[in-house]
């Protein structure tokens, strides 16, 4: 089996490309070192090889089901989370006091990357659960905290985000579930709710669901929304699980990929009292969820990241054994055959992986990064770096769910007609991946996002932090042999990019926020990949300053980025005009399309 990553790549692009090890001279992280850093990320190696990748087809081809009442499961998943609770990722990036390691979120997000790469339906189990519980950390009581965070942190209880209902998918605004007050300050839930992943499970002695419910009187929309905590079971006074809540499985889904992980219609309510506390304040639950949301989505992204990088290493591998044809200048047809590697369409199949699922790690990376000087960074600068994070947000989020799509197209494609077959993973990365275009947002509302609030927000303050940094980054770039076709596609790309959103705001009141909005996904293309590129520079930057003294294995190492940087400037980022035109033109076809018209 092909490995699921590249250690030497992650390795780069941790110590090399963004300095982690630096952040050892902060506070929170001054008992850390680099030789800390590289013995978790062996730990998460070798759990995620040994106990998670061990059950990823079994998984696949055996869904969850029910029988006798409860949810059934492969056995590998039991004692993969049991590893994953033994080696203490669930709370390995909180306070040492709560039993963490208070690991940087890059750290942390380059650990979950080996389990998302690994097996991605397991994987979902806990990164729930740690979403859950950072939620819980941010708005809960201290009681609450004690009462159901603790259980999150010690991978006793898993948890979920409980927020689509059958009627209303995507659009909160309209969700019925009820939340009506008790006497002693809890609330009865009462409601569905829809596609709720590790909903129903029998993995862990409690399963503690962050559920939006409109408290009875509320105002519609969303303003009248609100967030609680609704256990599978209740709590007893001492912390100890005591009888059930009614919250009843009403069936299970079953999707195309993530077949691992549990998909769920949940009843609250049914057959008796759904007990949930209020969490956050009345009326502000949606602004709590997007906590977890927004941490969902860059996680969201780099799963993409990770089942793209899969299907990539898979590939990569296969092109090596593969021998099939002859160069096109072979004039003898009893020659040798060559591995398929050497034809040239094969090496654009895999440059074009290369460069997004390794564009893509970068970027999430990076936005991981964020997040850590967002809390320990330099006071003065948080404002800005919470600008950038929230543009970037929908961009870490769609970009690699489509391109590792693409990549692992292509990853097909090397394949040949053995990468339709199950003798190979890559059908199933494929399957896997393309629930990520909609999970935490489709694309066409991480579009309005960008368009609608984060380009504007804070008088467009965020895009022009963006275009600080990578003018920084052009200006130090230069000179530096074989960065030259990555930053001149670049600085075109921000030209492009910058000209159409001057364009399309300056029209916004006359246009309306309908027409305004119609080509918001051309907005998410022309940016995702003008920010790619500009990781690509960074990467390629490093590649050449390192390439003079680097030998052997690491002297191909760092040819090879300059080589998918000048590929990704090359075929990818001239994409960025078509999209720039039809923002800043408002382009109306889709528009002025009408539904009677199909």
């Amino acid at each position: 089996m092909a490995p699921f990553l590249s250690k030497r790549d992650l390795q780069f692009q941790l110590y090399e490309v963004l300095d982690t090890e630096a952040l050892t001279s902060r506070p929170r992280f001054a008992d850390h070192s680099r030789e800390v850093y590289d013995d978790v990320l062996a730990l998460a190696y070798n759990v995620a090889d040994k106990y998670f990748a061990n059950h990823t087809r079994e998984a696949d081809l055996n869904e969850p089901h029910v029988v006798d009442g409860k949810v059934k499961l492969v056995p590998g998943v039991q004692a993969a989370m049991n590893a994953f609770r033994d080696a203490g990722f669930f709370s390995a990036h909180h306070d040492e006091e709560l039993g963490g390691l208070q690991l940087p979120w890059v750290v942390m997000q380059a650990v979950q990357a080996h389990f998302q790469a690994a097996n991605m339906g397991s994987s979902g189990y806990p990164f729930l659960t740690i979403g859950n519980a950072n939620l819980q950390r941010e708005f809960g009581t201290p009681e609450q905290q004690r009462k159901y965070m603790l259980p999150l942190l010690e991978g006793r209880w898993f948890g979920t985000m409980a927020l689509s209902e059958p009627q209303a998918g995507s659009g909160l605004a309209d969700i019925t579930t009820s939340a009506t007050p008790k006497d002693d300050g809890t609330y009865s839930i009462s409601g569905t709710k829809m596609w709720i992943s590790g909903g129903e499970h029998e993995l862990s002695e409690n399963i503690v669901h962050l559920v939006l419910a409109r408290i009875k009187g509320a105002p519609a929309g969303v303003k009248g929304i609100s967030l609680f905590i609704v256990p599978r079971y209740r709590v007893n006074d001492d912390g100890s699980v005591g009888e059930s809540n009614n919250v009843v499985l009403a069936g299970l889904n079953h999707k195309m990929g993530y077949r691992g992980t549990t998909n769920t219609l949940l009843n609250f309510g049914e057959g008796g009292e759904t007990v949930g506390e209020l969490i956050g304040e009345a009326g502000k639950g949606l602004s709590a969820m997007f906590h977890m949301m927004n941490e969902a989505r860059i996680g969201v992204g780099m799963g993409a990241v990770m089942l793209g990088y899969a299907g990539y290493m898979a590939s990569l591998e296969y092109a090596r054994e593969r021998r099939q044809g002859r160069p096109a200048s072979a004039k003898d047809p009893n020659g040798p055959m060559v591995s398929i590697i050497e034809h040239a369409d094969v090496k654009r199949l895999l440059l074009r992986q290369k460069s997004f699922v390794e564009g893509g790690l970068a970027l999430g990376l990076y936005a991981s990064s964020l997040v850590d000087d967002l809390s320990t960074g330099p006071e003065e600068g948080r404002a800005d770096t919470a600008l950038l994070l929230d543009l970037l947000t929908p961009i870490v989020k769609s970009w690699p769910s489509r391109y590792s799509q693409e990549a692992l197209s292509d990853a097909i494609q090397v394949l040949g007609g053995a990468g339709y077959t199950r003798d190979y993973p890559i059908e199933m990365y494929y399957r896997d991946n393309r629930l990520n275009p909609i999970h935490e947002g489709t694309e066409g509302i991480q579009g309005n996002d960008l368009l609608g609030r984060k380009v504007t927000q804070a008088g467009g303050r965020g895009l022009q932090v963006l275009v600080e940094r990578m003018t920084a980054d052009l200006q130090a770039s230069e000179g530096l042999d074989g960065v030259a076709e990555i930053r001149a596609a670049l600085q075109t790309a921000i030209s492009q990019s910058g000209a159409a959103f001057t364009a399309i705001l300056g029209r916004a009141a006359e246009l309306g926020p309908d027409l305004y909005l119609a080509n918001a996904n051309s907005a998410l293309e022309m940016l995702g990949h003008t920010v790619v590129g500009w990781m690509w520079l960074r990467q390629a930057a490093v590649a050449a300053r390192a390439l003079p003294e680097a030998k052997g294995d690491d002297a191909s190492f760092y040819q090879g980025k300059l080589q998918a940087a000048r590929f990704f400037a090359v075929y990818e980022l001239p994409r960025v005009r078509a999209h720039a035109d039809l923002l800043a033109s408002a382009d109306r076809t889709t528009f002025d399309m009408h539904g009677d018209w199909f």
